[in-house]
């Protein structure tokens, strides 16, 4: 059987196309998930923010048995989780444009949504207008009773506080990077802690459209919490907190702090010094690629970490940098991996929110190493590890203590023994030796007993910066302006 998707917003991204034809196993709306899954890899059941318009019906739940028709066309359209307005998240990585669906053609343009709303109102209004003269018949016709004295309740249990926290990403759910990191972690935060509802919008520009959507979490889905998830939203994210002095903010990456708002990281760059071991060890060329989204200090101090594991055990090596300016755009990253792979770098990391790079690298038949999260599935004969996220935890610990009344702000960099950040697991092209070479350096880290950034350490000019046996303090290490030796690029 066959179908035609009319995909809106990311879902054009990450389904091949604003219009896709599809053949399905089956006539159910569950074998259309299936196909989709099957080709695209892409698991519509489990994305709580997706609407579904078949011909002139729109679905908000997806009944696996329900049977389509021949040749039905399916618009897939993005929303807001978590009820109130829907509003439809753009494509990601550029522009957000955050609109009511009544602006999208085939959403809330759709005759089945124009007469659907027209026809819910009118029958509400029937339905509640009958009721209200119902009660008042039956209470002018009844006699009172002498009632029995009540029974001595019972004392209830305790009911959970309920709280309402709002998300901010950067980018779409689906980018299986960054913001899919983020998402897993509010997700866990709703499963773990009783009594917690969460918004999200995705897809947010950092700028003025961050400040919008933030007031919105807070007014209209009165979000107690609000997490911002990107470093561009650290100002925008402070004006509110001072707008909003009774609701708590957390930006994420960044450094400002107020009586209501932190800032919360990882230190990922001690996992990235053990995923350049593992490049510098697999390497046949001593050349590596790294795809990097902005120079600024976080990803800096990523590549420089990077580099010094690659160095560590390949002191000839090289890490060559190529800057995207952007944190998600899946063909400018996997073009700028293809450049590096040209110039013969034989393993591609990455600080991007895509698998693009990965992609690149399995394409030219070399390695890669991912980001954010275990990339393995999108190339598995490229992908030798990644550095990775595991928010949940965190997340519960920050909201709890708002509802303990327990909170206070705090920069919060959370290293590897804290478990916020982490590393896949290695592919199966990557050998025992090297296997234990980072396991070994790893309990250095989590134990304590060493750390990454600890002399001798020299700059690209071959000049100490940190003398042996020193250690780079926190404030420098989140100030990062220059690069270590072996790198080759320029921060601009």
């Amino acid at each position: 059987m066959r179908v035609r998707l009319r995909n809106y917003g990311y879902y054009a991204d990450l389904l091949g196309g604003p219009v896709v034809e599809l053949e399905m196993p089956g006539p159910t709306l569950g074998d259309l998930f299936a196909a989709v899954k099957a080709r695209f890899g892409v698991d519509l059941e489990a994305r709580p923010n997706l609407r579904l318009i078949l011909g002139d019906r729109v679905l908000h739940s997806f009944p696996a048995s329900l049977t389509l028709e021949e040749g039905v066309e399916v618009a897939l359209v993005p929303v807001v989780a978590g009820g109130g307005r829907s509003e439809v998240a753009g494509a990601g990585g550029g522009e957000r444009g955050s609109r009511e669906t009544a602006g999208i053609p085939g959403a809330s343009d759709h005759p089945s949504c124009r007469r659907g709303g027209e026809e819910m109102h009118r029958r509400t209004f029937i339905a509640g207008l009958v009721l209200l003269l119902l009660a008042a018949l039956v209470a002018a016709c009844a006699k009172p009773a002498e009632q029995p004295k009540p029974a001595e309740p019972a004392q209830p249990a305790e009911q959970p506080k309920e709280i309402n926290v709002g998300f901010i990403y950067v980018g779409p759910v689906g980018d299986a990077g960054w913001t899919w990191a983020h998402d897993q972690g509010r997700q866990y935060l709703e499963k773990n802690l009783a009594g917690v509802k969460t918004f999200y919008v995705e897809s947010v520009p950092e700028g003025a459209d961050c400040e919008r959507e933030i007031r919105r979490l807070v007014e209209e889905k009165n979000c107690k919490v609000v997490f911002t998830t990107s470093f561009g939203f650290m100002d925008g994210t402070l004006n509110v907190a001072k707008e909003y002095p009774d609701r708590v903010f957390m930006h994420c990456s960044g450094y400002k702090m107020a009586d209501n708002m932190g800032n919360y990281f990882g230190r990922m760059y001690q996992p990235r010094y053990l995923a350049g071991i593992v490049a510098g060890k697999m390497t046949k060329s001593s050349k590596i690629g790294y795809v990097a989204a902005f120079s600024i200090p976080e990803v800096v101090r990523g590549i420089n970490a990077f580099t010094l594991g690659v160095r560590s055990v390949n002191p000839k090596a090289t890490v060559r940098v190529i800057w995207t300016n952007t944190w998600y755009d899946p063909a400018k990253e996997k073009e700028a991996a293809k450049s590096l792979l040209a110039v013969g770098c034989d393993v591609i990391a990455q600080h991007q929110d895509t698998p693009g790079p990965q992609q690149a690298a399995e394409e030219a038949g070399k390695y890669g190493v991912g980001y954010n999260c275990d990339m393995s599935k999108f190339a598995p004969k490229a992908h030798l590890t990644a550095p990775v996220w595991n928010w949940g935890p965190y997340y519960v610990r920050v909201v709890k203590a708002v509802v303990d009344g327990t909170w206070k702000p705090e920069a919060y960099w959370g290293p590897m023994s804290d478990g916020v950040v982490g590393l896949a697991p290695f592919g199966p092209m990557v050998p025992d030796d090297v296997r234990k070479l980072v396991e070994d350096k790893k309990q250095e880290i989590v134990s304590g007993k060493w750390d990454v950034f600890t002399g001798p350490i020299k700059d690209q000019s071959g000049k100490v910066r940190v003398a042996e046996g020193q250690k780079m303090t926190d404030q420098e290490m989140l100030s990062f302006d220059w690069f270590v030796q072996g790198v080759e690029g320029t921060i601009k």
